[in-house]
């Protein structure tokens, strides 16, 4: 039987495998034509208020506010890359919004910032190779 107050190790040690951001977003269905549109994500599964889009390896999963009843938006997910340059003005082109362009940092990474109707940022960014 679990104990949270006890010493003893526990004897099998859990192996994660991945993580998925949930963003709260206002409308699903507006939504998921944005991520697919101008993000070039593609639609995994929807259930109800809620769906699950994936980019390459990257998933995300959209949640309807009758779902938690979270505040919409202020999310953020950082997606790594081989390159960010040519992605960045492709989702422009479609009509992205991208509130900083790329650029490389002095933490080693090339990325940049755009933002979903909703509010939900998503970072893109790849190793630098100028630094």
């Amino acid at each position: 039987m679990y104990n949270p107050r006890s010493t003893k190790k526990a004897t099998h040690n859990m192996k994660t495998t991945t993580a998925i951001p949930v963003f709260q977003v206002s409308d699903v269905e507006a939504s998921l034509k944005h991520y697919t549109g101008i993000f070039g994500f593609s639609e995994d599964f929807r259930f109800g208020d809620y769906a699950g889009i994936k980019l390459g390896d990257v998933r995300v999963h959209l949640s309807g506010h009758s779902i938690h009843e979270r505040p919409v938006g202020g999310g953020t997910a950082y997606i790594l890359c081989d390159e960010v340059d040519d992605y960045c003005a492709k989702i422009k082109r479609n009509g992205a919004i991208v509130k900083s362009d790329p650029k490389d940092y002095p933490y080693g990474m090339r990325d940049f910032m755009a933002v979903d109707p909703d509010g939900n940022h998503l970072a893109f960014g790849c190793e630098a190779k100028n630094i």
